[in-house]
C-alpha cells in the first residue's frame, strides 16, 4: 500500500459549523436501511476525506476504501464524528487538515437538514415549480451562503476536470483577473477547471486585500465522489440531485464563466441556454462567457456549431465566446454584472437570490439516467427550444453518470450501453461532438482508456 493509500482512525471535534444534533437525526445518519441516512452520508464524507487523490470514478472509490466507516458520536458537549480506515492524505501529523474538518461538518449539515426539513417536511411541495425554488433558497440559506447587503459578485464557473495543464492554468489566470476586480468565485468545488479559476482569484483577492472572498463549491451526492472538493472551497453545500444543484448555480451566480470541459460542462451550458431561451426570460440580462486557452479554440468551435445546428441562432445569441483573452474575459464579466445589478434594482429583486428567473418544471424534475428513460429522450425538434434544451442537457446527465457515477457504472455493467435515439441532425450533431471529447481525452481522467457508456442509434 502507497502512502496515499495509507489509512487512519480518527475522532473529530467540529470547527465551529455544527456541534449539536437530536437522537432522532443520530439514529437516521447510523441508519444503514435502504431508507437510512448512513449510505449518503458516508459516500460525501468518504469523498470530502479523499481530496487531492485525483480519481474520477465513483465506483473506484467506494471499492478502493469499502472498509471506511464513519459514526457520529454523541456527547453532553456535542457531537463528534468517529471515522475508521480514512484516507491519510486528509490528516497532518494524525489531525485532519481544517477545510477538510468544514466540509465534513458542511456534508452533515446538509444532508440532516436536507431530510428533515425538505424531504419529509409536507411544507415543500417539489411537484411544482416554486415548490423546488422554495427548497433550494432554504437549503442554501441553511447552509449560510447568502451574502445579504452586498453588491451583486458572484462569477459561476464551470468547466471540465479533465483539462490540459494549459487549460487549468488558463482558468487560474481568469480567476485571478476576476478576483483583483473584488469579484467572489462559485464552481462545482472539484478538481480542474473547477480548482484553478478559484486558486487563481485568492491571489487577485490577496492582492487587493479582500479578507472575506467567497469560494462556494456546489455539488451534489451522486458526482461528490468523482469531484472530490478541492481545499479552496470556504463555502460547500452538498444538494439533493443535479437539477437542484444546477439551479443552486443560476440562481445565486451573476454571470456565468465556462471553460473547456466534457459531457458534465456541456449538460450545463444547455440547462443556463434553456433557462434564457425561454420567453418569460428574453429581457433578463445574464452574461455568459465561453472561454479558454488558443489551443480550445476548436473545442468552442464543436460547441458552438452544435448548439447552432440543435437549438438555433437564437441560443447562440445567448453567449460570447472569447479566447486567449483574460483581462477581457474579466471586464466582460465586470459590465454584465453592473447590467444585473441595475436589472434586479429596478425589480427590486435581491442581489443574492434571482428570484426573477423563470424556470419551469421541467428543468427541475429529477432526471434518472436509466436505460430506459435514456432510449425515450424526445430528442427532435417539433417542440418549443427551450423544451429541446432541456432534453439534451438529460442526455448529458446520463452520460456523466455512467462514465462516473457509482450507480451508473454499476447499470452500464449490469444492462449494456446506454442508447440515444433522436431525429437524425440532432444526433448527428450529438455524435459528432461526444466523439470529440473522447478525441481530445474530455471524457475522464485519461489515466485509462475511456470506453463509451453509450450508443447513438442513428
Amino acid at each position: 500500500m502507497n502512502k496515499a493509500e495509507e489509512l487512519v482512525d480518527a475522532r473529530i471535534t467540529p470547527a465551529g459549523r455544527l456541534d449539536v444534533l437530536s437522537k432522532y437525526e443520530v439514529n437516521k445518519l447510523l441508519d444503514k436501511s435502504q431508507g437510512g441516512l448512513y449510505n449518503v452520508f458516508r459516500n460525501c464524507c468518504l469523498a470530502v476525506l479523499n481530496c487531492g487523490n485525483h480519481m474520477d470514478d465513483g465506483k473506484e472509490l467506494l471499492e478502493r476504501y469499502e472498509s471506511f466507516e464513519i459514526r457520529v458520536v454523541q456527547q453532553q458537549r456535542g457531537i463528534k464524528l468517529a471515522v475508521n480506515k480514512a484516507p491519510a492524505s486528509a490528516f497532518v501529523d494524525g489531525k485532519i487538515i481544517r477545510g477538510i474538518n468544514e466540509h465534513l461538518f458542511a456534508v452533515l449539515r446538509d444532508v440532516v437538514y436536507i431530510s428533515d426539513e425538505i424531504t419529509d417536511n409536507p411544507h415543500y411541495d417539489i411537484n411544482t415549480s416554486d415548490g423546488v425554488t422554495n427548497a433550494v433558497f432554504h437549503i442554501l440559506r441553511n447552509a449560510n451562503i447568502l451574502r445579504p447587503m452586498t453588491n451583486p459578485r458572484l462569477v459561476v464557473c464551470w468547466g471540465g476536470h479533465s483539462i490540459s495543464r494549459q487549460e487549468y492554468d488558463y482558468s487560474k489566470e481568469v480567476g485571478y483577473q476576476l478576483g483583483l476586480r473584488g469579484l467572489d468565485i462559485c464552481t462545482g468545488c472539484g478538481p480542474g477547471a473547477m480548482k484553478g479559476p478559484m486558486k487563481g482569484a485568492t491571489i487577485g483577492h490577496a492582492k487587493q486585500r479582500i479578507a472575506m472572498g467567497q469560494y462556494l463549491g456546489i455539488t451534489e451526492p451522486g458526482i461528490i465522489a468523482a469531484e472530490s472538493p478541492n481545499p479552496i472551497v470556504n463555502d460547500l453545500v452538498i444538494m439533493p440531485d443535479i437539477e437542484k444543484r444546477l439551479e443552486a448555480f443560476v440562481r445565486t451566480g451573476h454571470a456565468i464563466v465556462v471553460f473547456p470541459g466534457g459531457v458534465g460542462t456541456a449538460e450545463e451550458i444547455l440547462f443556463i441556454l434553456g433557462l434564457l431561451l425561454h420567453p418569460d426570460n428574453n429581457d433578463l440580462p445574464y452574461p455568459v462567457i465561453l472561454t479558454g486557452p488558443k489551443d480550445s479554440a476548436d473545442y468552442f468551435k464543436g460547441i458552438d456549431a452544435f448548439i447552432g445546428a440543435t437549438l438555433g441562432n437564437s441560443a447562440q445569441q445567448r453567449y460570447q465566446i472569447i479566447i486567449d483573452d483574460p483581462v477581457l474575459v474579466a471586464r466582460e464579466a465586470v459590465a454584465g454584472i453592473e447590467k444585473v445589478k441595475q436589472f434586479r434594482k429596478d425589480l427590486s429583486d435581491a442581489y443574492y437570490f434571482n428570484w426573477v428567473l423563470k424556470i419551469e418544471h421541467e428543468f427541475q424534475r429529477p432526471f434518472t439516467p436509466t436505460h430506459d428513460n435514456m432510449r425515450h429522450l424526445e430528442l427532435h425538434k417539433n417542440q418549443e427550444v427551450h423544451l429541446l434544451a432541456a432534453h439534451l442537457r438529460r442526455a448529458f446527465s446520463g452520460i456523466v453518470s455512467g462514465n462516473v457515477k457509482d450507480e451508473g457504472i454499476r447499470s452500464i455493467e449490469e444492462h449494456g450501453l446506454f442508447e440515444i435515439r433522436g431525429e437524425k441532425s440532432i444526433t448527428d450533431a450529438l455524435d459528432g461532438l461526444l466523439a470529440s471529447f473522447v478525441a481530445q481525452q474530455r471524457m475522464k481522467l485519461p489515466t485509462k482508456e475511456y470506453k463509451p457508456c453509450y450508443r447513438i442509434i442513428k
